[in-house]
């Protein structure tokens, strides 16, 4: 069975949402929440530890109906089951698209290819939670006979993304580990790295599915050959671990194959914290706590699942989402954590959002004429709020924002909290309502500085309200993010699971790396042919 192929501009519901749109097109929000003083109720939805509040969007009821009959025509109902029931919907690739599996109960049954996996993934979670317990007890000890102090994830992109954001976002919980990521191939990136460390006391995990990345075995090299000026090939067993299938690689390298932790090919790069690339957020946190991160997901999956689509998380705000980029043609999203903890957590977002459906394809193969993937940017607040919102409030695009925020604080310091929400709150009201040519007046505002200090307001949001930053919300989290990528994929009718762009940079770098140490010159554009020169001459 493979995925609904529906081109959405076909359907019933986008003329619809066409139409309307330019009934609306101009309308405040202002006078929205004027017409209906139950819009905010009407508009969001409680569940479990989160309230979504998305009333301070550019929808009417209407609006909402016409993007839920739009779900039904692009069939979103057999996707999702599809993906749950290990369906090949990684199509392009011939794969399972299961990273929900490695969050889901023992009990749960998830096929591939007519076999439960679920066995599988248990002996790989009883793995990482051993490990872990032995390094974190002190049980596993370094070459000399010390306990372990650092831990270098050694990955890029999902196998040094995901665990980095996840690790810095669970400060709070970490135990006496030290942890350091390593992913660019920029060499004064690992060597700020290496003079942080102790030989004696550092263990590297290389995360690498087919441990033939350049970037990920460039830097373990290094690593390793730093690490051997101190002792030798023999130790490189007891300090280095490896989150790979490529086992024959792994075991030249000198890794001991019981400490090999397996991948799979129905597990995305970008969708693979939750497997045994997360072994640095467990080795980071503990176990209980990474166990916990996927607890928090598998609940979001559920909700994602069964919920129906007016009261569904991940499909609403996916649903506006596709409002404002097929319809208002705002090409960008903000996300805006008001934690510092989650400082990375956009940047995580870019990969996850803009690698999956950042596409022109549809599932047909033929070229598309709608607009897909989003770009994807933001930083917490209130830091962003002295950087970028500027342009936000008075620039001349429309940018859609979701504000993430929580209710408690992890240290307990009242004060701070309140000031921390109501910026988080004021934020919102003030992109909502704007501040008006009379409102501007009213406070004695001469007329030459008058047209300076209007603000139209008008200006989208979701508000994300969750109850505290546990790793159980933030699996949650991570995983209404991941889900929303899904329907947006599917709506658009594109393969989200896929990353062939990514490829082309790879292939001409791996030629380019060959002319630099060598005499051969391929044919190049000429802007290329020089630069490629100017570096072999002044290197």
């Amino acid at each position: 069975m493979s995925l609904p192929n529906v081109n959405p501009t076909t359907t019933s519901s986008w003329k619809k949402l066409s139409e309307h749109f330019e009934e609306i097109k101009n309308v405040h929000m202002k006078d929205l929440f004027a017409k209906d003083g139950n819009r905010a109720n009407k508009f969001t939805i409680r569940w479990d530890d989160f309230y979504v509040d998305f009333s301070k969007n550019r929808i009417t009821e209407e609006t909402f109906k016409y993007l839920l009959e739009l779900t039904d025509e692009v069939k979103l109902k057999d996707a999702i089951e599809s993906q749950f029931s290990g369906e090949i919907i990684n199509e392009t690739e011939e794969r399972a698209v299961l990273h929900t599996a490695l969050r889901a109960p023992k009990t749960t049954v998830f096929k591939v290819e007519g076999v439960n996996v679920m066995p599988e993934i248990y002996e790989v979670k009883a793995k990482i939670e051993a490990f872990t317990n032995d390094v974190v007890n002190g049980h596993l000890k370094g070459y000399t006979g010390k306990t372990f102090t650092d831990v270098v994830n050694i990955g890029i992109g999902g196998s040094d993304l995901g665990p980095a954001m996840v690790v810095d976002s669970l400060q709070y919980y970490k135990n006496q580990l030290t942890t350091h990521f390593v992913s660019n191939v920029d060499g004064d990136h690992v060597n700020e790295v290496i003079k942080k460390l102790n030989p004696e006391t550092t263990l590297f995990v290389i995360v690498s599915k087919t441990f033939t990345t350049q970037e990920t075995l460039s830097n373990a090299n290094t690593l390793k050959s730093w690490f051997l000026k101190f002792t030798s090939e023999d130790a490189i067993a007891k300090h280095f671990v490896a989150v790979s299938t490529n086992i024959k690689n792994v075991k030249a390298f000198g890794i001991d194959e019981n400490n090999i932790f397996p991948m799979w090919d129905w597990v995305g790069g970008r969708f693979s914290l939750w497997s045994a690339v997360g072994l640095t957020i467990s080795l980071a946190v503990g176990y209980i706590n990474f166990d916990n991160l996927l607890k928090g997901a598998h609940k979001m999956d559920e909700h994602f699942k069964n919920e129906d689509f007016s009261t569904n998380i991940p499909v609403v705000l996916a649903l506006i989402s596709v409002w404002y980029n097929n319809f208002f043609k705002a090409e960008s999203e903000a996300v805006i954590p008001y934690s510092q903890y989650l400082n990375q957590f956009a940047t995580y977002l870019q990969q996850g959002i803009m690698e999956s459906n950042g596409k022109s394809v549809d599932r047909n193969g033929n070229p598309i004429d709608y607009q897909t993937g989003t770009i994807i940017w933001g930083e917490p607040g209130t830091n962003s709020q002295h950087a970028f919102f500027q342009l936000i409030h008075q620039g001349t695009k429309l940018i859609p924002a979701d504000f993430i925020g929580f209710k408690k604080s992890l240290h307990g310091n009242q004060d701070h909290q309140d000031k921390l929400i109501s910026n988080f709150l004021a934020q919102t009201e003030a992109l909502l309502n704007g501040k008006t040519k009379a409102d501007v007046k009213a406070e004695g505002t001469s007329n030459t500085l008058l047209p300076f200090k209007i603000f139209e307001g008008n200006k989208p949001t979701n508000t994300l309200f969750i109850n505290k930053l546990l790793p159980e919300s933030l699996g949650k989290l991570i995983a209404l993010y991941e889900h929303k990528i899904f329907v947006q994929g599917i709506i658009w009718n594109i393969f989200s699971y896929d990353q062939f762009g990514v490829e082309l940079g790879k292939q001409l770098a791996s030629k380019i790396l060959q002319e630099i140490n060598s005499s051969s010159d391929n044919e190049h554009d000429s802007s290329t042919h020089n630069l490629l020169n100017y570096y072999k001459e002044n290197s």
